[in-house]
C-alpha cells in the first residue's frame, strides 16, 4: 500500500480528460445599488437576513485571504491553462470583495455597528492565525473552503432559498454563486501542484472549518442582538420553524460537501455544476470588467 507521502493526486493537466471542458472564467461587475434593501430583506426574516448578512461582512477579507495563499504558489504553476485561470480567479474575487463591501454602508444605514466587528475578525484572522499558519496550509484551508462555497452557490443556484430574497440581494448573491462555480477548481488545481497529500488537504478542511462557522455565527448573533429592539422570542421561534426546511437542506449540503472533499480520488469538477454558472448569466447577463 502507498503511503500519504508517495501517493499522488491526479495532475491538473488531466483533468480536461477526466471531467470534459474546463469552466469560463470571466470576471464581471455587477454594479449594484443597496440603498432601498430594507433591515429583513429575506422574505421578512430577521434570522435568514442577518445569516447572510453575516456571511456578507466575511466575505471581503476572506476572499483577499484566498487571493494571497493562491498567488503566493503561482511560481509553482507550469500549467499555462492554470495560470492564466488564477489570474481570473483573482479578478472575480477581488470584485467579489468590492460588491460585498458596498453593502456594509447599507447595514451601517440601518444602524448595525460592523467595524469593531470587522476589526476583530481580521486581527483574529489574518493577523494572528494567518501569520502562524504555515503557506501550505494556507492553501489547503482557502481550497477548503472554495469547495464549501462552491456547494452554497449550486444551492443558490438550484434551491428555491433565495427567491424570497430582495431583488437586488438575490442578483448579487445568485452573480457571486454562478462566478464561484466557473473558478471551483482554481485553488485546488494549485494545492494540487503544491503538495498533492490527502493529509494536507484534509487539514485544510479542519482549518477551514474550524474558522468559518465560529466567525459566522458570532456575526450572525451580534447582528441579531443589536437588532434585537424589533424582534421577540415568539418571533424568532416562529422564524426558526418557518425555516426548518431551508435549514435541513444547508446543512445536508455541508455534510455532503465535507464527505466529498475527504474522497481520496476528489475533484471540483467531478461534478459538472458549470451549466448552472452559464444558465444564470445567459438569463441575466452581467456586464465583463
Amino acid at each position: 500500500m502507498q503511503s500519504d507521502v508517495d501517493r499522488t493526486e491526479p495532475k491538473v493537466s488531466d483533468t480536461n480528460e477526466r471531467h470534459g471542458r474546463r469552466p469560463k472564467i470571466t470576471p464581471r461587475k455587477p454594479g449594484l445599488e443597496f440603498t432601498d434593501v430594507p433591515k429583513h430583506w429575506f422574505g421578512g426574516h430577521a434570522i435568514a437576513s442577518h445569516g447572510v448578512n453575516a456571511l456578507n461582512l466575511l466575505f471581503p477579507d476572506g476572499e483577499r485571504f484566498f487571493v494571497r495563499s493562491v498567488r503566493r504558489y503561482l511560481d509553482a504553476v507550469d500549467d499555462e491553462q492554470l495560470r492564466a485561470d488564477v489570474q481570473r480567479f483573482v479578478e472575480q474575487e477581488a470584485r467579489h470583495g468590492v460588491e460585498h463591501e458596498h453593502f456594509f454602508a447599507a447595514l451601517e444605514a440601518q444602524g448595525f455597528v460592523i467595524r469593531p466587528m470587522l476589526s476583530a475578525y481580521k486581527f483574529l484572522a489574518f493577523r494572528v492565525i494567518e501569520r502562524v499558519a504555515p503557506p501550505v496550509l494556507r492553501l489547503s484551508a482557502t481550497a477548503a473552503l472554495e469547495h464549501m462555497t462552491a456547494t452554497f452557490a449550486r444551492l443558490a443556484l438550484t434551491h428555491t432559498v433565495l427567491d424570497n430574497a430582495h431583488p437586488t440581494m438575490r442578483s448579487l448573491l445568485r452573480w457571486h454563486a454562478a462566478e464561484e462555480i466557473e473558478h471551483r477548481a482554481v485553488a485546488f488545481d494549485v494545492l494540487q501542484k503544491v503538495d498533492p497529500r490527502w493529509s494536507v488537504r484534509a487539514a485544510g478542511m479542519a482549518v477551514a472549518i474550524g474558522t468559518l462557522f465560529p466567525f459566522w455565527t458570532v456575526f450572525h448573533l451580534s447582528l441579531l442582538w443589536q437588532d434585537r429592539e424589533s424582534l421577540s422570542l415568539e418571533r424568532l421561534r416562529a422564524e426558526r420553524e418557518a425555516a426548518k426546511e431551508q435549514m435541513s437542506v444547508r446543512r445536508e449540503a455541508q455534510a455532503g460537501a465535507v464527505r466529498d472533499y475527504l474522497r481520496r480520488d476528489f475533484h471540483p469538477l467531478d461534478e459538472d455544476t458549470t451549466p448552472l454558472a452559464e444558465a444564470y448569466f445567459a438569463a441575466h447577463p452581467v456586464a465583463a470588467r
